[in-house]
């Protein structure tokens, strides 16, 4: 464990920076999976202490640290290592939360699964393939211990966690077969090391697989998944680092979603051309509309990897043709969803990690229906995520969203690798909500479209219904954790004020299950960036939207209270 020294008056900046270093280190070395994704690959070849003996140590690594922090003069540091002192306080205050009162890892079996801790060194070229199976071989032999400290550690789990748990864990097994195989046909030198540990961990994972249906089939499974008001709370402020609480998040969430509720019915009676409904029967109106808008796009599990990959290219154009902001010349690759990542989430953006020193792709995975499915809801997922949703979705998880932000993000002028380290969650899923709406602002529509005022009028119909969806999410997410919201209210809520096809309805109450308090990040990081924008516009009224932008992404991705200290505002 590293002991920090007290911190001296003289060169604070200096001081500061190096003790930052020190702090990340040790925070890195407890948790060599974030480490990994991060892309410091000092810890590849180990997998998490979740023994007693290891949680305790992560509690004094965390504790040093904090009172390391406290000596620090915040007065000496300049605003940028203020904002990082702050950034790095919060989240120790973060991990103590989580070591002592939220404990996931003693109730929740998707902590354990090792999937995605060999997949990131198996999906990215950050090093020569024989150097990675070392890693993954390390990983592989520390895997039965990591499941058997699992299974003494975990009771009262909720029955809807370990049925995902049993489909993630089988996803791992399914990479330890052909993926891993074909990974040692490139690189045969590293057989005997994985193979060597390959057989106990499979042997591991089955048995933990085995493990989990028992606890199903003998009634074990009966937590409950909503962490209930006081831990909701303290975790909510952890996650969202800014100054609300759930009554604040619930009441400008459903003030809002009446707001939308509005615009959204003078988008479809454009659309359809009819005049703008009475509030109380602007339903079936938006129905229609979002109904035509799906039957005019249609997608299927065969046309959505293709469809997603012209979105990508058509919304990168925009982007640069009207000089929204800049755009990095990185290499991004659209991919199916590895299959231990499915059950949760429809897309995500997998981005380099913000410490990578090699330069690799950027991956938008898309998620085809699972495989047990029937053709009903297949149906209506797919009018869900017809065309024209699929270009929005390409706004947000791409292109000017996610992977145009983290691309961004990697390139920071911070004076400390605070703000490079320690992402914030909420300015990421809020600059992607609001550059969805910066494209419809702009009247982006897909490119060749017989009628391109309509087309861009029907992403704007998608847009606002993901903003309505994203002010739904942060209404589930306080209600289902701290209010007691039932299933039947939670789908009535995203199927009627929503508008969403049942699919995906379904998909999101489970996710407001499985998670707490990240489906709140999109809407409290959309009003913090939409207020940023709107200061600094005011502040400097000269700025192009080029200008603008660029400046509020240049800081690294800081919890967006800090934008205003950060761009002079």
């Amino acid at each position: 464990m590293t002991e920090y020294p007290s911190v001296p008056e003289h060169e604070a900046e200096q001081t500061f920076a190096a003790l930052t270093d020190r702090i990340l280190d040790s925070l890195l070395a407890r948790d060599p999976v974030s480490a990994t994704w991060l892309g410091d690959h000092r810890f590849d070849d180990r997998l998490p202490d979740l023994s007693l003996e290891g949680i305790d140590e992560s509690r004094r690594t965390v504790e040093h640290a904090m009172a390391a922090l406290d000596q620090v003069d915040d007065l000496a540091l300049g605003t940028g290592s203020a904002v990082d002192l702050e950034i790095l306080r919060s989240r120790l205050v973060g991990d103590r939360l989580e070591l002592d009162t939220l404990v996931e890892h003693t109730w929740n079996p998707l902590v354990a699964n090792p999937g995605t801790a060999i997949h990131l060194l198996l999906a990215r070229d950050f090093a020569p393939l024989e150097e990675r199976l070392a890693s993954v071989a390390g990983r592989l032999a520390a895997v039965p211990e990591a499941l058997a400290v699992a299974r003494e550690s975990l009771s009262g789990m909720p029955r809807i966690h370990v049925e995902t748990a049993i489909g993630q864990f089988g996803g791992t097994q399914a990479m330890l077969g052909a993926t891993l195989a074909e990974a040692l046909e490139q690189a045969p030198s590293a057989r005997a090391a994985v193979d060597a540990v390959l057989p106990a961990a499979v042997g591991a994972i089955e048995a933990h697989i085995g493990w989990l249906r028992d606890r199903l089939e003998s009634g074990y499974a009966h937590g409950d998944p909503r962490l209930g008001e006081e831990k909701y709370a303290a975790k909510l402020w952890a996650t969202l680092d800014a100054d609300l609480n759930p009554d604040d998040v619930l009441h400008r969430a459903e003030s809002d979603l009446a707001r939308l509720e509005g615009e959204i019915a003078r988008a479809a009676a454009e659309y359809l051309g009819v005049e703008v409904p009475p509030p109380d029967d602007a339903g079936p109106v938006v129905r229609r509309a979002l109904a035509a808008v799906a039957d005019e796009g249609p997608v299927d599990d065969s046309t959505v990897l293709g469809l997603c990959r012209a979105a990508y290219d058509a919304t990168r154009a925009f982007v640069v043709d009207h000089e929204l902001v800049t755009v990095h010349d990185d290499p991004v690759e659209i991919i199916e969803m590895p299959e231990i990542h499915r059950g949760v989430a429809v897309a995500y953006c997998d981005a380099p990690g913000p410490l990578e020193t090699v330069d690799l792709p950027t991956f938008f995975a898309v998620s085809p229906t699972p495989s047990d499915w029937d053709a009903e809801r297949v149906a209506s997922f797919y009018r869900e995520y017809n065309a024209s949703m699929l270009h929005n979705l390409a706004v947000h998880e791409a292109m000017p969203g996610h992977v145009l932000q983290l691309g961004h993000s990697r390139r920071p002028s911070s004076p400390t690798r605070v703000r490079t380290a320690l992402q914030s969650g909420p300015f990421a899923e809020g600059w992607a909500v609001y550059a969805e709406e910066l494209m419809a602002d702009r009247g982006y529509a897909p490119p060749g479209a017989a009628d391109p005022q309509r087309a861009a009028l029907a992403i704007r119909l998608q847009q606002l219904k993901m903003q309505l969806r994203m002010t739904i999410n942060a209404v589930l997410d306080v209600r289902v954790h701290a209010r007691g919201m039932t299933e039947e209210e939670g789908m009535r809520l995203m199927q009627v004020r929503g508008h969403q096809e049942e699919g995906e309805a379904y998909g999101k109450w489970r996710r407001a299950l499985l998670t707490s308090t990240q489906l709140s990040t999109y809407y409290v990081g959309y009003l913090g960036i939409r207020d940023a924008v709107a200061e600094a516009r005011a502040a400097f009224p000269s700025w192009t939207d080029r200008q603008l932008h660029d400046a509020l992404l240049a800081h690294g991705s800081p919890p967006p209270r800090h934008l205003r200290a950060l761009m002079g505002v």
